[in-house]
């Protein structure tokens, strides 16, 4: 009797429907009665998808491929699965698809686990305040808008005003800070993701990222699980206790990708023609970024969301949500950016909500009166314009804002670290009657640090150490000033 129990073959139950309709990778199937949305359905052979919605007489399924193979009458096949993604540490230094599979020719990945793509955020009982902050090594940024472990800063402009280099100056700054970064590459062209594989590749910067890469040539479906792909990677390592960083370059065109699906689901469009749960959608992906309570690991995950404006139009309907969604954002002006001005950051419309309770003594000392200086100086300069003749108080004004304004521009691929940042403010800060001269103040921001590294070492650890002005560092710095001028 045992023995005839071994012969008796295994019976696996499944859900079955048929495809009605197949539509721009969208597919509508009848029958499957027990389907949730997020289920996998197998479509044919190799090929998924994931159940997105219901209408009277259909379920409808998003493929996760090529959906060319498909034909109407297919049979398909429910599986008990949710969309799941491989996480773990070997996905470090590689580059992946939105269903984390590799995509650079270097193999397979051994995968720790499988996380689902829609998790649910960290609840309010589950974080903790932001008191850490997340150094870019922008000196705009880290003076006047500073970033905070587990805050969502928006980076908003138009196109071409170096939004994306923002993002990846800040990547490179984590180099040694044991921070994990996440490049999330959605709807963009193949040329310019190539561009930015080589620069991280270059910089080193491929030994702590992890590149998700789903390109305009890719179906709308990676395109729309792209950003929630890298939430998820990022999740992983958020709650083992590790610091991250995930770039979602940009959600325009993940906006826009969902846009046409829901045209093709046939949900009516509302303001702008975007569809109404547009807002959840993406409150649902930066809701996940937080800095999680010591009992949960004590983790975060900082996320730095990109959108595109048009013609500096930041009231337009995705620009608009995401602002209300982030804890502030960071403006680059068109203006600014032909002009020169680099990075193109508008220190009127840009705001970080966490503020200088991040920021260390040092800095908050020596850049606390900065961003009203500076505003003060760009209406002045636009008041002034066309006058020929001002007075001595006026141009002493202008002069200094000009030294501030020359102050932080900045040459991409250049972070500086917060001593270096520091020591130039405070030399500002001084008045430094040198600064007032072009050449010698460019001479001044290209060497003075490497200056007192090289004849004070002692001072540089002192002020690293510490991260605080005290009254031998200040003195210290102010003949360190004075020799390099000598």
């Amino acid at each position: 009797m045992k023995g005839r129990e071994d012969k008796i073959p295994l019976v696996e139950i499944k859900d079955t429907g048929e495809i009605r309709e197949i539509k721009k990778g969208i597919v509508k199937l009848s029958g499957l009665p027990f389907c949730i949305n997020g289920q996998l359905v197998e479509l044919g052979q190799n090929l998924r998808g994931m159940v997105i919605g219901f209408t009277d007489k259909n379920v409808v399924a998003l493929a996760l491929g090529d959906e060319t193979s498909l034909s109407v009458g297919d049979t398909v096949y429910a599986e008990s699965d949710i969309f799941e993604v491989p996480v773990g540490p070997n996905l470090i230094g590689r580059i992946v698809n939105a269903f984390g599979e590799p995509i650079d020719d270097m193999g397979k990945i051994e995968q720790e686990d499988n996380y689902p793509i829609f998790r649910e955020a960290p609840g309010v009982m589950d974080r903790s305040p932001i008191t850490q902050p997340l150094l870019t090594g922008i000196k705009m940024i880290d003076t006047v808008i500073p970033l905070g472990k587990g805050q969502r800063e928006l980076i908003i402009g138009d196109r071409v005003t170096g939004k994306t280099t923002l993002a990846l100056d800040t990547i490179l700054n984590q180099k040694g800070k044991d921070v994990i970064c996440i490049f999330c590459w959605i709807g963009g062209s193949f040329s310019s993701f190539q561009k930015i594989i080589q620069q991280l590749q270059r910089e080193g910067a491929m030994d702590y990222t992890i590149v998700v890469g789903a390109l305009a040539s890719d179906s709308p479906a990676e395109q729309y699980v792209a950003p929630y792909t890298a939430a998820t990677l990022g999740e992983y390592f958020m709650y083992k206790g590790q610091d991250v960083l995930v770039t979602f370059d940009n959600l325009t065109r993940h906006a826009w990708i969902y846009r046409q699906l829901s045209l093709l689901l046939e949900r009516s469009p509302g303001r702008e023609a975007y569809p109404g749960d547009i807002f959840y959608i993406h409150s649902q992906l930066v809701e996940r970024g937080a800095k999680l309570s010591n009992e949960n690991g004590g983790g975060s995950m900082t996320m730095l969301p990109i959108v595109e404006t048009q013609e500096g139009d930041v009231t337009g309907f995705i620009p608009s949500n995401l602002i209300s969604m982030t804890d502030g954002q960071i403006y680059l002006n068109s203006a600014l950016f032909h002009e020169g001005f680099k990075p193109a950051i508008d220190l009127g419309l840009s705001v970080s909500r966490i503020g200088s309770k991040v920021q260390c003594e040092a800095i908050k000392e020596v850049v606390g009166h900065l961003k009203g200086e500076y505003a003060r100086y760009r209406e002045l300069v636009s008041l002034t314009r066309v006058r020929a003749k001002l007075s001595e108080e006026v141009e002493d004004r202008l002069k200094k804002g000009e030294i501030l304004s020359s102050f932080f521009v900045q040459d991409k691929s250049t972070p500086l670290s917060i001593e270096e940042q520091v020591i130039l403010f405070y030399a500002y800060s001084r008045n430094v009657p040198e600064l007032k001269d072009a050449d010698k103040r460019q001479n001044f921001k290209r060497n003075i640090f490497k200056f007192i590294s090289g004849k004070n070492p002692h001072l540089i650890r002192e002020l690293s150490d510490k991260l605080s002005l005290a009254e031998d560092i200040k003195q210290g710095l102010n003949e360190a000033f004075a020799d390099f001028f000598k």
